[in-house]
């Protein structure tokens, strides 16, 4: 039994396994439990951002600040916030002769690996685990994960919520494993939860 940090990189878990799925109420102490069965989970450190609401999604943002609320119940579990930032792009419209050129407001989430980077490696080298597990599948990663492993020497595991391992990752971490449907499944909040604000329930259409 090893005493475990999980680093979960929010973004890419909701773009690699919840999108367009019922599981986005998900519980990561329970997921980070079932899937590390053997282990005990010290700390919990969630890595997102603050969404804006847009016409094509209009209840984003509030959407968010309940999940964000459910986090917080768990009382192992720490959040950190990166920045979305929003600006202008021109593109070319696909199909379309004489090409025409359109401006998209482009929305990029900033901060999140380097947060996460940053926490692992501060983690390892002040020996605050014995195993770290990453929630992701961002190669961008990949280079911190070699330290812990490779200079640092402490375990590096990576539960990927894509269908297919970063050929990166893969390459320096100790353990990798895929999050599967099923997982996320047994791994939902209650449908109503109470904190100290009172009781709040799933955001509707999740």
């Amino acid at each position: 039994m090893a005493v475990v940090n999980v680093y979960i990189d929010g973004f890419n878990l909701y773009y690699g396994a919840l999108k367009r799925t019922p599981y986005k109420w998900l519980d990561l102490a329970r997921l980070s439990e079932s899937l590390l069965p053997a282990d005990t989970i010290q700390e919990i450190h969630y890595f997102t951002a603050r969404v804006s609401s847009r016409p094509y999604n209009p209840t984003a943002a509030h959407d968010q600040g309940l999940y964000i609320r459910a986090l917080k119940t768990i009382p192992n579990l720490h959040i950190v916030f990166g920045a979305f930032l929003t600006h202008s792009v021109p593109m070319y419209l696909t199909n379309v002769t004489p090409a025409q050129r359109v401006w998209v407001d482009k929305t990029e989430e900033k901060g999140s690996d380097v947060n996460l980077a940053s926490h692992l490696l501060r983690d390892a080298y002040s020996n605050r685990f014995e195993v770290a597990v990453l929630i992701t599948n961002d190669s961008d990663l990949a280079e911190p994960v070699r330290i812990v492993a490779q200079e640092i020497g402490l375990p590096v595991g990576v539960l990927n919520p894509h269908q297919f391992h970063s050929r990166e990752l893969r390459q320096y971490a100790t353990f990798i494993k895929r999050i599967r449907q099923g997982d996320l499944a047994s791994s939902q909040f209650p449908r109503t939860l109470t904190d100290r604000k009172g009781t709040f329930a799933k955001p509707v259409g999740w």
